[in-house]
């Protein structure tokens, strides 16, 4: 198939992966959002982790929340467990990579607080151990993820927020993903900043 041909199969498929997530994600990114703003709006915070692009989409999402997304507004309190190297190879290296973020949560998680939890496959070790630690921290779980979910659908509990892109390709996924973001980023601002109608 010829080069061109590739590059145009992958936008159209993205765009037909998006379409078909719309209407199946549109409920629970709004209730993500509630809930996000919910967390705010008691003092509270949003500690976001995930591997590989994943680790990407924590940041992405964690920068939009402190500086802005497309409107002004005061920062909003998030944190990208992904981001401190020193801490992340310590904890690799003194108890094992499945308790990176884990870790992280316990020490800085609080009642009331959420973890977005940012997994393609839902089966991440690390962010499985995540979600477990913010239960036990009485936080409140958003999955973002893909696939069947995998483990990630097996611990929701009330008051968690599943986000499950129902696509199998990682990279189709992961662009989801990442509209998903940005969705969550405007449906906060638009209910923080009263223009939700």
């Amino acid at each position: 198939m010829p080069l061109h041909d590739r590059i145009l199969g992958h936008f159209k498929a993205s765009a037909q992966t998006k379409l078909d997530a719309a209407d199946a994600l549109a409920p629970a990114i709004e209730a993500a959002a509630r809930l996000l703003v919910h967390c705010l709006a008691q003092g509270g915070k949003i500690l976001a982790c995930g591997n590989g692009g994943s680790a990407a989409d924590a940041q992405h999402f964690a920068s939009e929340m402190i500086n802005r997304f497309e409107q002004e507004r005061p920062g909003l309190a998030a944190i990208a467990l992904t981001t401190d190297t020193s801490t992340l190879t310590s904890i690799a290296n003194d108890y094992a990579y499945e308790q990176v973020f884990a870790r992280q949560v316990k020490a800085l998680g609080h009642p009331g607080d959420v973890l977005l939890a940012i997994s393609t496959s839902g089966n991440s070790p690390s962010v499985l151990q995540a979600a477990a630690a913010a239960r036990a921290r009485s936080m409140h779980v958003v999955a973002l993820t893909g696939r069947s979910g995998g483990g990630l659908a097996e611990q929701m509990q009330d008051g968690d927020v599943f986000l499950c892109v129902p696509a199998e390709s990682t990279a189709r996924i992961q662009e989801v993903h990442l509209l998903t973001i940005h969705c969550l980023c405007d449906a906060v601002d638009s209910v923080l900043l009263g223009v939700e109608e």
